[in-house]
């Protein structure tokens, strides 16, 4: 009997692995025809034969100085830093075991935008400066919710009560700290503070797609463990895992994966929320993560919503995270409405 039921459970597991392989591969075929659509899109419309022609480098000048310096970094941006929201996501939704478990409702965006904005009105900058602030930020708000929510270890309503109340209170620091600012300063707060994709460029790019790709040389390890996480706290110490040092080797992972987008291009809200879910749904992974599904479909949420910013309305261009709000807070509420008749 017991055989029997070993039998039928690793067919069930290869039988959610094929359809997790074969959903990735539609998503990435999605997202690769997104991009090339978003190549044409814009006051300079582009053909797809004028993007063969960069390719094999017989392009005019004017066209390649629209797909790589305007285009390119806009559309690679988006897809990256919405892979990396995913991630950021699905490592908080995994720890907390709940739906709302992200790193924009917990308080860590709120965190690393609170360390960009003392970065600005110190007179940085820079990059390297704000992502350092974004980073410290965030993972001291993590440090803070992890030691307030820590009661002979954490448990994530918790967490993310704990989380609720603290970014609520960053957000009122944030706001002083805009009211007591000089009017430049507080206007370029502001700005960054909408997020949006609209100035990035190759250097800024390059340097937030490192720090992404350091989070996503550890991804298979922090699945694995994320994994057996999802067993319960017991379960998985009975197979070895140090569960708190893990958890908070986690935590410092999803903070990295959600600063490095924030640095760059300010606080993009519900990415990191809604992916995950999609993800599994669409791959039938039911409780178990998908970190690849995940950064699939956080990549064409964020490219989607970019197009959107960019081209929904004639003659205006909306910042990035005034889309993702729209379509988050919709979201959202199917979400609440969900679990409120799944509790009746």
């Amino acid at each position: 009997m017991s055989g029997a039921f070993v039998i039928r459970a690793g067919s069930l597991s290869l039988r959610a692995s094929r359809r997790s392989a074969v959903v990735c591969g539609l998503l990435g075929a999605a997202l690769i025809a997104l991009a090339l659509w978003a190549f044409t899109l814009g006051s300079y419309p582009l053909s797809p034969g004028d993007l063969m022609s960069v390719m094999t480098g017989t392009a005019r000048d004017s066209v390649r100085t629209v797909v790589l310096e305007w285009r390119a970094p806009r559309i690679v941006a988006a897809v990256v830093f919405g892979a990396a929201l995913a991630v950021g996501g699905a490592v908080f939704q995994s720890l907390t075991r709940n739906p709302l478990g992200s790193p924009d409702v917990i308080g860590f965006t709120t965190g690393s935008y609170t360390g960009v904005v003392l970065m600005l009105l110190a007179g940085a900058s820079s990059y390297s400066a704000l992502a350092a602030g974004a980073l410290a930020g965030g993972l001291i708000t993590a440090i803070a919710v992890y030691l307030l929510a820590f009661r002979r270890g954490v448990r994530g309503f918790r967490l993310i009560i704990v989380g609720i109340a603290v970014g609520a209170l960053l957000s009122s620091v944030n706001t002083w700290f805009s009211v007591k600012a000089d009017v430049d300063t507080a206007l370029r707060a502001a700005v960054w503070g909408a997020g949006s994709l609209s100035a990035i460029g190759w250097p800024a790019l390059l340097m937030s797609s490192a720090l992404v790709a350091a989070v996503a040389l550890v991804a298979p390890a922090a699945q694995r463990r994320m994994r057996w996480l999802e067993l319960g706290d017991d379960t998985a110490a009975m197979l070895g895992v140090s569960v708190e040092r893990t958890k908070l080797l986690l935590v410092v992972l999803g903070v990295a994966a959600t600063a490095a987008v924030t640095a760059a291009a300010g606080p993009i809200v519900f990415v990191a929320l809604a992916a995950p879910q999609v993800a599994r749904r669409l791959t039938g992974r039911g409780s178990t993560v998908d970190l690849a599904g995940s950064a699939l479909v956080g990549a064409l949420l964020l490219l989607g919503a970019d197009i959107a910013a960019q081209h929904a309305i004639p003659g205006v261009v909306l910042p990035t995270g005034a889309v993702t709000v729209c379509v988050g807070g919709a979201y959202l509420l199917v979400l609440l409405v969900r679990e409120s008749r799944r509790g009746c």
